[in-house]
C-alpha cells in the first residue's frame, strides 16, 4: 500500500449537497481521508496509489460539484542558496 497526499483549492464554498456528495467519496476504496480547511479553501486527501491515481482523486472531487481551481503543491518553496562572492587578491 503506496499512501499519497493531494491538496486542492476550491473557489466558492461547497453548498450542501456538495458536502453530502463529498462525504460518499470517502467510501471509495483507495479513499483513506478528506481534510477541508476552510480558511484556505483547500482539500486534502489521502488516498492508496495502488489502488487509485491523482486524476481519479481530481475527477471524484470534481463529479461532487465543488469547484476545484488548482492542485496546491505540499512541498513548501525552498529559499535560494546564497552565491558567495569570489575572494579578492
Amino acid at each position: 500500500m503506496t499512501q499519497l497526499d493531494v491538496m486542492y483549492r476550491y473557489d466558492a464554498l461547497p453548498r450542501e449537497a456538495t458536502m453530502m456528495a463529498l462525504g460518499r467519496v470517502r467510501e471509495v476504496y483507495g479513499v483513506r481521508r478528506v481534510t477541508f480547511d476552510q480558511s484556505a479553501k483547500t482539500v486534502r486527501v489521502e488516498y492508496d496509489a495502488t489502488r487509485l491515481t491523482e486524476a481519479i482523486v481530481h475527477q471524484l472531487l470534481r463529479r461532487t460539484g465543488l469547484d476545484v481551481v488548482e492542485r496546491v503543491s505540499l512541498i513548501p518553496p525552498q529559499p535560494e542558496p546564497e552565491v558567495a562572492a569570489p575572494a579578492a587578491s
